[in-house]
């Protein structure tokens, strides 16, 4: 219960009763408020939806580890899914939707979607067939959101085109068919051959683990198991340092709670003391700040190029610590 005035589960609980499950109905009347608080302050017509859809995600989570579940499922289906993957093309400017499966390492839960290929047409049948206590929409935007009129705007597309409707749903799974411009994206550092390449191949992938192969297991005795961080090996932002077409570097940053953490920014021995790390971590540094501002950066350095990162105006957090057999300290940059 997220507080909305018009909410009234007694429907669901008669029905659940009635086939002999109990249903937790939990008290989050406080996101109601701060949804109101935020209206407000934003000064918007309707709830803000990104935000009630975090907090709401956050409670039900809260209540399945209170209940000792490790699974949250959700009812979104093939609809929803192409729709959000226009609204973010449209407002976000990325190609992304939700995922049928997804793990929350923090919390230890995983969320599915059972119903990801189902047509809301489809669902709303079955409900009506079966008679199922179809609660009405208590949020008081309904109707009058983008979704609502990105829906629109896909119904007059399958209307005049509909084998689009299939087309879409196909798009979503069909990766041997993907073809964007990521493997072809250089940000140019300087004019003297230095950029940076987003890890998106395979190829760039094994080229960014043998580099830090040579720095770091190779060069510095890290083991293995500590230099590969799992799963922050695939939600990382990675990239492969270049120079002159050879790929002499990588860095990559980590979105956190906390801030950007920048991570594995290394070199290769032969292309050190040439002032490439510099340019490069001046260009990234800059990068980070307008892509994400306000926000804090923050890097584990060794605690030997300290003065590097502080010549950047980051600054030291906290008391010195080893990670992996290597002493570090915390250092910071709000921006």
């Amino acid at each position: 219960d997220l507080g909305f005035p018009t909410f009234d589960p007694r429907p669901i609980e008669e029905y659940c009763h009635e086939l002999g499950y109990p249903l937790f109905i939990n008290d989050s009347k406080d996101v109601y408020k701060i949804l109101k608080i935020q209206k407000e302050k934003m000064e918007i017509k309707h709830f803000p939806c990104s935000i009630c859809s975090r907090m709401k995600k956050a409670a039900i989570n809260k209540v399945a580890k209170k209940l000792g579940c490790n699974k949250v499922a959700f009812a979104h289906h093939a609809d929803d899914a192409i729709e959000t993957l226009l609204m973010n093309q449209i407002y976000g400017g990325r190609i992304a939707t939700f995922a049928p499966k997804m793990k929350l390492e923090n919390a230890d839960i995983v969320f599915i979607r059972p119903l990801i290929l189902c047509r809301e047409s489809e669902i709303i049948k079955m409900a009506k067939e079966e008679n199922l206590p179809v609660l009405p929409p208590s949020c008081p935007a309904d109707k009058h959101t983008s979704r609502e009129e990105i829906k629109k705007i896909l119904n007059q597309l399958y209307e005049n085109i509909p084998s689009s409707k299939e087309n879409f749903l196909n798009m979503l799974s069909n990766y041997e068919k993907t073809a964007l411009w990521g493997e072809e994206i250089q940000l140019q550092v300087d004019q003297k051959g230095l950029f940076l390449k987003p890890v998106v191949t395979p190829k760039d992938e094994a080229l960014a683990l043998d580099i830090r192969y040579q720095v770091f297991e190779k060069e510095m005795n890290i083991s293995h198991h500590k230099e590969y961080e799992f799963p922050l090996e695939f939600s990382a932002h990675q990239f492969l340092i270049y120079k002159n077409e050879i790929p002499i570097g990588t860095i990559r940053y980590v979105i956190e709670e906390e801030g950007i953490h920048i991570q594995r920014f290394a070199i290769l021995k032969k292309f050190r003391s040439k002032g490439h790390g510099r340019k490069v971590f001046t260009y990234f540094d800059k990068m980070l700040t307008e892509k994400y501002n306000p926000t804090t950066l923050i890097i584990h350095s060794m605690w030997k190029r300290r003065k590097f990162y502080a010549s950047f105006s980051y600054q030291e957090e906290g008391k010195p610590f080893i990670e992996a057999g290597i002493k570090h300290i915390k250092m910071i940059k709000k921006v």
